[in-house]
């Protein structure tokens, strides 16, 4: 992003990798609609800056910055163990690109490559189920059918017992949560009295919702960033007679029910290995080339319409 609003492709010089790097060459890249829509736009708030750095970002909000975090390459240079392997990055948009060995995820060989874009964002859902901690038989809804919020769902509705229910404005994300196995409904049909809720709809209309469709002392885990808007809730009404939790999730940090005994390097290859299910395409909803990424990104980030996962490919 060269200013708020507009996309620009530069060039870069490589540095040649170092003992213990890798150079990667990509071959396609996820957006996520939802947070670099808002970097985009330049609404990072300041206090969030320094938080919101995006591995091997470049630059500084609001901008310039190169930034993104949904990357599939396969290494060219590099230890001999990993040398010609796909693997999935936390890197910006980028054609090709160094860095530590370390960094790079080895994907698994049921995953295909296009699929793999989704990593990011599966290993945000898998963070906020751990947060919410769903149990068998739970009652489960799940707010705004955005990529995050359909893999939220996904998941949860493979817990024994649990009825799950996926909730959106949007018609048209019925056949998607057909295609994900999962019933869905628009707001005046969703089902209340929800034993967990997971708001992943990025507006304050999808949280005041969560709020009157949980049951009695049920947690509402919050998945969207609004970045600089301010959220106003009816805190006034039922929320304290019926002692309703709102829980932050945010997957900078692994949740803190299994952060003992799982790093981030383990939960990205669980989230992984989850990739492996064909349905998950659905999600995958437009492509384009890299050259095409400053317009692509500005007609997201103003008028996204159906649009969940959009893919970029390099080659």
């Amino acid at each position: 992003m060269a200013a708020p609003g507009r996309g620009e492709i530069r060039d870069e010089a490589l540095d040649a990798p170092a003992p213990g790097d890798v150079l990667v060459r990509a071959i396609c890249s996820g957006i996520s609609r939802g947070t670099e829509a808002l970097v985009f736009n330049g609404r990072v708030p300041e206090s969030e800056r320094s938080r919101m750095r995006a591995p091997f970002q470049a630059g500084d909000f609001p901008a310039p910055v190169k930034y993104g975090y949904s990357m599939v390459g396969r290494v060219e240079e590099g230890p001999p163990a990993l040398t010609g392997r796909a693997v999935f990055v936390l890197h910006p948009h980028q054609t090709r690109f160094v860095v530590p060995a370390q960094a790079v995820h080895v994907l698994p060989d049921s995953v295909p490559l296009n699929r793999a874009v989704l990593a990011a964002n599966i290993e945000t859902a898998l963070n906020g189920l751990w947060d919410g901690r769903p149990h068998i038989g739970d009652r489960v809804t799940v707010i705004g059918g955005g990529t995050v919020g359909c893999l939220t769902a996904w998941l949860a509705s493979r817990m024994a017992g649990c009825r799950v229910q996926l909730v959106d404005v949007n018609p048209a994300r019925a056949a998607i949560a057909r295609a994900l196995g999962v019933p869905f409904a628009e707001p005046p049909g969703a089902d209340r009295d929800a034993d967990l809720v997971f708001h992943a709809s990025g507006t304050p209309a999808g949280l005041r919702l969560a709020l009157d469709l949980a049951a009695a002392e049920a947690t509402i885990v919050e998945l969207s960033w609004f970045g600089d808007r301010d959220v106003t809730l009816p805190l006034g009404g039922a929320f304290h007679a019926r002692r309703l939790t709102i829980k932050s999730s945010q997957v900078g940090h692994v949740a803190a029910s299994q952060r003992a005994r799982w790093d981030t390097a383990r939960r990205m290859q669980l989230a992984l290995s989850l990739l492996a299910d064909p349905a998950l395409d659905a999600l995958i909803t437009g492509e384009s080339s890299f050259e095409e990424l400053p317009e692509v990104m500005a007609r997201l980030a103003q008028a996204p319409g159906d649009t969940l996962c959009h893919r970029i490919r390099y080659v």
